[in-house]
């Protein structure tokens, strides 16, 4: 079976919910490792069409394992298949994500932990100035597509060394810089599902490759990477 049936993945993973425990999987693991099948063939072409546009280097598939060591949470699976892909090069920066849940699916891209370096330089960037990435967020289909930055892990006041009375310090709080966009279960069982994860992995690009201009530059403009 080699069609994308999101209909049983989701009423899969509607009964992992209700039955989080390894004796259920153990159970079930045939239509669990059937989904897994699905999804791959799933991600697969949609890495071949983003990389008709984009150079993927890699493609994460996130486990359904759950990693309880320092989680209040001892359910042993996670409810929702996810996946990532990664751009290829020094050159290309940004990753795509895909969640696939019932009642919580979305896309999302941009930056979820930037290295400490990575993360200044970003900061630096919207002190000196943010109009580009205004300009990107006001631009009507990118608003159309995606949600503003994630402000869940801003700090609460301003990072050492920033002003916290700075006009742009609404950006320069922040620890990652990742924009989203959810699906509702209707739209993920339509046929052009694919099409629509698509569509907004590309609507990523204008900030994609602003924010590689600028993790790949110094605040001079000058390149810091071997070419």
């Amino acid at each position: 079976m080699n069609s994308f049936n999101p209909e049983a993945i989701f009423k899969f993973l509607k009964q992992l919910k209700k039955n989080n425990n390894r004796e259920w999987m153990q159970d079930h693991r045939t239509k669990y490792l059937e989904n897994e099948k699905i999804l791959k063939t799933f991600y697969s072409k949609l890495e071949e069409r983003l990389n008709e546009t984009d150079k993927i280097a890699k493609v994460k598939i996130f486990r359904i394992n759950r990693d309880l060591r320092f989680s209040p949470n001892k359910t042993p699976y996670n409810v929702h298949r996810s996946v990532s892909f990664s751009r290829a090069g020094a050159q290309r920066r940004g990753g795509y994500y895909l969640r696939l849940e019932p009642g919580n699916t979305y896309v999302a891209g941009g930056f979820f932990k930037p290295a400490p370096e990575d993360l200044l330089r970003i900061r630096k960037e919207f002190e000196f100035d943010s109009s580009e990435i205004k300009r990107i967020f006001n631009d009507s289909e990118f608003k159309q597509s995606f949600e503003g930055f994630n402000t869940d892990s801003a700090v609460k006041t301003a990072p050492r060394g920033f002003d916290k009375y700075h006009e742009n310090i609404e950006l320069i709080r922040l620890k990652k810089y990742i924009v989203k966009h959810s699906f509702t279960d209707a739209e993920v069982f339509t046929e052009d599902f694919q099409d629509k994860v698509l569509h907004h992995f590309n609507t990523l690009r204008p900030f994609f490759d602003y924010m590689s201009s600028v993790l790949t530059t110094n605040l001079n403009g000058e390149s810091i990477i071997d070419n």
